[in-house]
């Protein structure tokens, strides 16, 4: 039987469940507060859309961490290459970068989302753009509508409300109360895939920053990764940061200090390092005797002086050390306005199988908003679309069981 069931989110995760539960006969009806749908979405693909990633399933699988074993079924049932035949029936064809990572071939999030939004309309969802939930009614759910307040009574919803990185695109975090007051566990939101404050001089603010670091190595307890980050004016920016995010937060909120190691010149030994430094005219400027021994220069040579200054008095065999394992003490995350994502959100303990939330039957959540991270590559998007539809298979074992 056709059932009436609310989307609350027109995001990724509730798109995906609208066209998995229309598809199945369902009345489905999306209602988004923006005035667009796939805000976020079309955000992040501003500059090539990273789709999925191509690595092998099992390891793609682990990238999520504490949440992966939560998250598995839901991969397993659609995969990176399921994405991409999904993404491909929508009439965007995908290619594997250098990287390993999956970008759309005309680099562009616009095509897909429009493509999608006909679909949903040709299978009879129903897209309310501008209707803001506002909390939960005796038995459904407020909106603020640009006719006015309304009150909805569907036979079961899903929230796929986003996380709390970017809330000028709707990502606002403005359930976390309603969702608490009806006894929902919701662990605090935290900046994830950010940027960190780092303590820098003046001077060396104002000349480096917006300058990469490029063919670095950087080390924390999320392991060693190779490529290229930004000095910003607060701190540090950019993808090798990136991955490093949520060891340096954890780190953080454990101990109140961290930091990120950094390897100036990977591809070359330390006791190579110390040997040829050591080779160097004692009478020579530090500057010289470290771009003729090491190849340091620039916002390189800056970093070092300006995190260890009196680097020009070191051994030679010191200071190679350093060079391979400069510390970069961190001061604090930057602003969760300001992440890619963000971390904690509906406990999993009150998420059943179906992801249903057990506190509220018939209300089902999906997306950013439960308490999970993913390093950027495609994981996110890909974890997200695959909720939507785990959710969505949720929704209707829960109906046909009523």
């Amino acid at each position: 039987m056709t059932k009436q069931i609310a989307i609350i989110g027109g995001g990724p995760a509730g798109l995906m469940a609208a066209e998995v539960l229309s598809a199945a006969g369902h009345a489905v009806t999306v209602y988004e507060a923006m005035p667009t749908f796939g805000r976020k979405f079309l955000l992040a693909g501003k500059s090539g859309l990273n789709i999925t990633h191509s690595e092998d399933f099992s390891s793609f699988a682990e990238r999520f961490g504490s949440s992966s074993a939560h998250l598995r079924p839901a991969l397993e049932a659609f995969t990176p290459d399921d994405v991409r035949d999904w993404a491909a029936g929508l009439g965007t064809e995908t290619f594997v970068g250098t990287s390993g990572r999956v970008f759309p071939k005309v680099m562009k999030a616009s095509p897909l989302l429009r493509a999608w939004l006909r679909r949903l309309e040709a299978q009879g969802v129903a897209l309310k753009t501008r209707h803001r939930w506002v909390g939960f009614a005796e038995n459904g759910y407020r909106f603020e509508t640009p006719e006015g307040p309304i009150t909805v009574e569907p036979d079961a919803a899903l929230v796929a409300l986003g996380g709390a990185s970017w809330p000028r695109l709707g990502s606002d975090a403005a359930w976390v109360p309603w969702l608490r007051d009806r006894g929902i566990r919701i662990a605090d939101l935290q900046p994830a895939n950010c940027g960190f404050d780092v303590a820098w001089s003046e001077p060396f603010r104002e000349r480096f920053a917006g300058e990469p670091l490029k063919s670095v190595s950087t080390t924390s307890d999320a392991g060693t990764f190779q490529g290229e980050f930004v000095v910003s004016k607060h701190g540090i920016e950019g993808s090798l940061v990136y991955a490093h995010s949520a060891a340096l937060r954890d780190r953080l909120l454990a101990e109140g200090r961290a930091a990120l190691t950094v390897d100036l010149a990977p591809g070359r030994p330390t006791e190579r390092l110390a040997r040829d430094l050591a080779r160097q005219d004692a009478k020579a400027s530090f500057s010289n005797r470290l771009r003729k021994g090491t190849g340091l220069q620039g916002v390189k040579a800056a970093l070092l002086r300006e995190l260890v200054p009196d680097a020009n008095r070191m051994a030679p065999e010191e200071l190679a050390r350093l060079i391979k394992a400069l510390p970069i003490p961190v001061l604090r995350p930057r602003p969760i306005a300001e992440a890619i994502s963000s971390a904690g959100g509906v406990a999993w303990s009150d998420v059943d199988g179906n992801y249903m939330l057990k506190p509220l039957p018939g209300l089902f959540a999906a997306g950013e908003m439960l308490d999970w991270e993913a390093p950027t590559g495609g994981y996110l998007l890909t974890a997200c679309l695959g909720m939507g539809r785990a959710a969505a298979q949720g929704i209707e074992e829960w109906l046909r069981a009523r």
